[in-house]
C-alpha cells in the first residue's frame, strides 16, 4: 500500500505541473478577445445608459471593455474630465467605413467593424454575439515585450496601439452642462492612446513601455483607417 500511494503521489504531482505549464502558456499566448469601445461623454445626458451598459460587461472574460470620452460636446458647459482629442479622432476615423456621416454618443463599435448606440438594453449583448472574437494572429504582452505571431494582414499593413485605461468604475460628479447635478460612473477609463507601429504578417516583437500610475495596458492590432481590430490583449 505505501508503494502504491507514493506511486500515486508522484503522478498526481506529474500531472499538476503538466496542468500548471498548459495554463502558464495559455497564459502567455493570450486568448482571442471581443473589443467593446464606448465613446460616451460627461456632456451628453443620453450616455449614462450606455455607460451603465459597458459597466455590466467590463469583467466578462473574453471582453476587453473600453471607455474612450470625446470633446466636441465641451462647448454645451462641460468639459469633459477624461476627454482628449485623439479619442475624437478615433471615433472619426470609424465612421465612413461603419457607413455613419458623422460621430454621436453614446456609440458603441465592437471589434472596429460593427456599431450601435449601446444605451437600450440588449444592444451592446447583440453586438458581441454577432461580432465574436478578434480572428487575427497570436498577439501577447510579457515580460516588457508585444509579440505577434505571424498571419495574413489584410492591405498588407495593420497599426499597432497602446492603449492605457484605469481599471475598473470611476464616478465623476458633473457641476455644469446637460447632466448637472449628476455623478457618472464610467468604466475602465482610456487614459491615452498611441500608435506604436505597423505589423505587416510577420512574426514581430516590440518593446512594451512600463506602465504609469497604476494604469493598465491593452494593446490593439487593427486594420488602418477604423477597420477591423485584428487582435487584442490585455497585461
Amino acid at each position: 500500500m505505501t508503494g502504491s500511494k507514493a506511486k500515486g503521489g508522484r503522478l498526481g504531482a506529474i500531472a499538476g505541473a503538466a496542468l500548471l505549464a498548459l495554463a502558464t502558456t495559455n497564459a502567455a499566448v493570450g486568448q482571442p478577445l471581443t473589443v467593446v469601445e464606448l465613446f460616451t461623454s460627461q456632456g451628453c445626458s443620453s450616455c449614462p445608459p450606455a455607460n451603465a451598459n459597458l459597466i455590466k460587461i467590463k469583467d466578462r472574460p473574453g471582453v476587453l471593455a473600453l471607455s474612450f470620452n470625446v470633446t466636441y460636446w465641451d462647448y454645451l458647459g462641460w468639459k469633459d474630465t477624461f476627454g482628449r482629442q485623439e479619442f475624437t479622432q478615433r471615433q472619426v476615423t470609424y465612421e465612413p467605413s461603419l457607413g455613419r456621416s458623422g460621430p454621436f454618443t453614446p456609440q458603441v463599435v465592437v471589434n472596429g467593424d460593427a456599431d450601435a448606440v449601446g444605451a437600450r438594453p440588449g444592444e451592446i449583448e447583440r453586438l458581441i454575439a454577432g461580432s465574436g472574437h478578434t480572428k487575427g494572429p497570436s498577439l501577447s504582452l510579457s515580460n516588457g515585450k508585444i509579440s505577434i505571431g505571424a498571419g495574413s494582414v489584410p492591405g498588407g499593413k495593420a497599426d499597432i496601439w497602446l492603449v492605457r485605461y484605469r481599471q475598473g468604475v470611476i464616478e465623476v460628479p458633473v457641476a455644469r452642462g446637460e447632466n448637472t447635478g449628476h455623478t457618472l460612473p464610467h468604466a475602465n477609463v482610456v487614459r491615452s492612446l498611441t500608435k506604436l507601429g505597423s505589423w505587416t504578417g510577420d512574426a514581430t516583437t516590440l518593446p512594451l513601455p512600463a506602465a504609469a500610475g497604476g494604469l493598465s495596458t491593452a494593446v490593439l492590432v487593427q486594420s488602418p483607417g477604423g477597420g477591423p481590430i485584428l487582435a487584442a490583449a490585455t497585461d
